[in-house]
């Protein structure tokens, strides 16, 4: 069993349309048009899956995709659209067989309605039978993907704060949770941070917020800011967590660090938004890249990431409408990487 790094190649993409019945509603025209974008970005690059409560209500948006990039859309119905929690983590075995495995999703530690949700990934991968792969039932076990960073060859990134969520795995202690995790993943270790939180980020610290694994597998971007930022204290801690890790060789970790955007604030409670430009998708020799309408940030963001990893090219998505409600570009996704149905599939 292995869980692939993000810029391994994915066959499709994974969308949850916004709709009238989301938190989306007051600003349905704004999110959309996000949603357009990004959907156009991933169909250049792989097939796109949208699920949807609605068919015909998102079809017709997506009109201006060439016929030969058509998305496929797939009627279920949702509560929210955050696909990297909910959607399938997907793994691959020595014979490149595909699972699609279905972790519990309670709405982040109970916080959000989330009965829709949990159900997507039985209802797409476990009944449908529309994509080559094996159904895994891991329902009894809390897991996001947006909480776990993989480098594909048997290390995974995680944080304290949110596996131990007492709302998620409570019965669970962490030796326990990292056994199920090397168990799922077939992983040789597990690297916990302690330190890292973003104002407003309601997943008790994701860490594809933070930190995130770059190819080869020993470069990690994390999220910095100045000392007058009021995320100071913790962003340094945990850069000093980083920079005491070690690769499976040995090795330090090259570091990366992106700049933390100028705050942002909600337009309606005035409270800070969890803004952060480690929330891009890696997608077949692509960086989409969250932007946030700030010129100086969002480019010294880009050229970052493009000198760390020059062979690929980088895309910015305003993602100014999506962190109104305290998610961003990676946590809209989830990739699901090449594999097939079993051993004797051709």
């Amino acid at each position: 069993m292995r869980l692939p790094a993000e810029w391994e190649a994915a066959e499709y993409v994974l969308l949850s349309w916004p709709h009238k019945d989301t938190d989306w509603a007051y600003m349905l025209p704004q999110v959309e048009e996000c949603y357009v974008e990004l959907a156009r970005a991933i169909a250049k690059r792989t097939q796109l899956v949208i699920v949807c409560p609605d068919t015909s209500v998102v079809e017709p948006k997506l009109r201006d995709i060439p016929e030969s990039n058509r998305p496929v859309l797939i009627q279920v119905p949702t509560n929210d659209t955050w696909i990297r929690d909910f959607g399938t983590i997907s793994t691959v075995d020595d014979n490149n067989v595909r699972l699609f495995n279905d972790f519990k999703f309670n709405g982040w530690g109970l916080k959000f309605a989330a009965d829709k949700d949990n159900l997507v990934t039985c209802r797409v991968f476990g009944g449908m039978n529309l994509f080559k792969g094996e159904y895994r039932n891991r329902l009894n076990f809390v897991l996001e993907g947006g909480a776990i960073e993989s480098d594909g060859r048997g290390t995974l990134i995680t944080t304290r704060h949110c596996q131990l969520s007492p709302n998620r795995n409570g019965a669970y202690d962490i030796s326990q949770i990292e056994t199920n995790l090397k168990d799922f993943f077939g992983l040789d270790r597990v690297l916990w941070l302690s330190h890292g939180a973003l104002e407003g980020d309601d997943t008790d610290g994701h860490i594809d917020t933070l930190v995130r694994i770059a190819p080869p597998g020993d470069v990690l971007f994390y999220v910095g800011c100045q000392p007058d930022d009021c995320h100071y204290a913790e962003l340094s801690a945990m850069k000093t967590e980083l920079e005491r890790l070690k690769t499976a060789d040995g090795n330090s970790y090259h570091l990366v660090e992106l700049p933390l955007p100028d705050p942002i604030y909600d337009e309606d409670d005035g409270h800070r938004l969890p803004a952060t430009y480690a929330n891009f998708l890696i997608l077949n020799g692509a960086v989409l890249l969250p932007v946030y309408g700030q010129p100086l940030k969002d480019k010294m963001a880009a050229d970052l990431i493009k000198t760390a990893m020059p062979d690929y090219e980088v895309v910015p998505i305003d993602c100014r409408a999506l962190i109104r409600q305290h998610g961003s570009l990676h946590c809209a996704t989830m990739q699901i990487p090449f594999g097939k149905r079993n051993s004797k599939a051709d």
